[in-house]
């Protein structure tokens, strides 16, 4: 199959015209809207840009340290998206949604590139960044709306919580169904995702490798490759994050302070 064909700024142009008539007709129906897509139109050509730009000397450098650097980067600023997105947050959360990705997308990260995909070495710019990032846009999703469940479960549940604690309980064992809805809650994305693949929808990646000039078969394992290194990211991440996020909602002698807890207006 051929390569990609180039896309010149007079095509990324027309691309955007679409994302203007929506905003007129947002403008037109009162949505409140055209502002927003504005906004992230921009924020989109902006960042996406400068990624680009970033990436050229990453790949041409080919250096571990380089990666880590950019990684590290990448880490701090999906950490604090995430905790961003949450209704309710602590003083202690950026340390758990940074902890959490750190574990769950680089554990992941490093098994799906090492001993899955078996690049050599595993660190290789050009395998381990675009995994590593789609690793952190999913996980950081999943993890804000683990991160939600748990505070809100545990500000508004907090008789029951008591109760338990009162009659005996660890933090742990009047916490564990808190944990256990917010995990759920986290996988709620990526489970309708990989139910809804290639009925519904053809993901980006595998849409980005077709337009590529790789051989669909190829994409399609690729992105099933993906699917299930994303599934097991979040698992892992919101297990970690929202332990270490309830955990620090107690205190030494199991009593739940939560006082701790920020209500964003």
């Amino acid at each position: 199959m051929s390569g990609p064909l180039p896309i010149s700024a007079t095509q990324l142009a027309l691309a955007a015209a679409l994302v203007g008539i929506n905003g007129l007709l947002s403008l037109w129906l009162g949505l409140g809207l055209g502002k927003k897509l504005v906004i992230a139109s921009l924020r989109a050509v902006v960042q996406l840009t400068i990624l680009g730009l970033i990436l050229v000397p990453v790949f041409a450098a080919n250096h571990p340290g380089v990666v880590a650097v950019l990684v590290v980067f990448m880490l701090a600023i999906a950490g604090r998206e995430a905790v961003g997105r949450t209704k309710r947050t602590t003083k202690t959360l950026p340390l758990a949604a940074t902890a959490a990705l750190l574990i769950g997308c680089g554990t992941t990260a490093l098994l799906g590139s090492a001993a899955v995909i078996q690049v050599e070495p595993f660190w290789t710019p050009q395998y381990f960044i675009p995994l590593f990032g789609m690793l952190l846009g999913n996980s950081l999703t999943g993890l804000a709306l683990g991160f939600d469940s748990a505070l809100a479960s545990l500000d508004e549940g907090r008789a029951r919580i008591e109760t338990l604690l009162g009659l005996g309980a660890t933090w742990w064992e009047a916490s564990r169904p808190v944990v256990a809805d917010a995990v759920r809650t986290a996988m709620i994305p990526i489970l309708n995702s990989m139910s809804a693949v290639g009925l519904v929808t053809i993901p980006g990646m595998m849409t980005g490798q077709i337009l590529g000039g790789t051989e669909p078969g190829l994409a399609s394992r690729y992105q099933i490759l993906i699917l299930f290194l994303i599934a097991a990211s979040v698992a892992l991440g919101a297990i970690v994050g929202t332990v270490i996020a309830v955990r620090a909602l107690f205190d030494g002698q199991h009593r739940l302070r939560v006082e701790r807890i920020i209500r964003r207006s």
